[in-house]
């Protein structure tokens, strides 16, 4: 059965998308958001110390946050619970908190509960988070596109830390480009692929700072373009 689960897992692997294949494994790959995450900065504080509260990542589509819900518990040694909440309702919810009272209990370590699109629930929802979020038995992140101070309850923003994450720079786009032609195991290194510097900025600039948008394809190597149309970003 172990054999067959790691041959399912590398096939599941394989048909992900570049972006889910090169999602940072460590801080250390993390590109962008120095604002907060720079050495010294309050985000970078509290994972250094390992004392991670509730937080809110608020920013546009393709800046880091799931990646960096994900990373948080990875760098706190926390265990991680993912929702979302377009699919999930208060039953899902309420099974969440009582994992984390199981895990407080066994380990006597706060689990992680990351909500995506946290701005979905509604007041009843956000609100059942309040007792364990009060009492520390789960340390909640939350991501949104959506301003919080104008979609989550105040209650929850009081009891949380806000951080904002900002548009991707060109540079930082072109950085994520670089290493996933470079990256054999999980980009595509395999390929051998060449990508000449205008390529390069040109996708970076295309992608409008969305990481997940910068991905080039059917350039370099043996999948080099025969015509203009057939090498594009996208």
């Amino acid at each position: 059965m172990d054999l067959f689960a790691h041959v399912e897992k590398e096939n599941q692997q394989k048909t992900q998308p570049l972006a889910a294949r090169m999602r940072p494994a460590s801080l250390a790959e993390f590109v962008g958001q120095g604002h907060i995450l720079s050495q010294g900065k309050l985000l970078r504080r509290l994972i250094d110390a390992k004392r991670l509260q509730s937080i809110l990542l608020f920013g546009p589509p393709g800046t880091g946050k799931t990646t960096l819900a994900f990373l948080l518990a990875k760098e706190t040694n926390g265990k991680f619970k993912q929702l979302n909440a377009v699919t999930s309702g208060i039953k899902e919810l309420r099974e969440a908190l009582e994992w984390a009272k199981d895990e407080v209990s066994v380990t006597g370590i706060r689990p992680i509960l990351f909500i995506d699109e946290i701005h979905r629930f509604n007041k009843t929802q956000q609100d059942a988070l309040l007792p364990d979020v009060e009492q520390g038995i789960v340390t909640l992140v939350g991501a949104t596109t959506s301003n919080p101070f104008f979609s989550v309850n105040g209650a929850l923003l009081s009891r949380s830390q806000i951080f904002e994450l900002e548009l991707l720079t060109e540079s930082d786009i072109r950085s994520i480009l670089t290493r996933a032609l470079a990256d054999k195991t999980r980009g595509l290194g395999i390929y051998s692929a060449t990508v000449t510097d205008a390529a390069l900025d040109f996708c970076a600039k295309m992608a409008e700072g969305d990481a997940r948008r910068s991905r080039c394809s059917r350039i370099g190597g043996p999948l080099l373009p025969q015509s203009p149309d057939q090498g594009r970003c996208g």
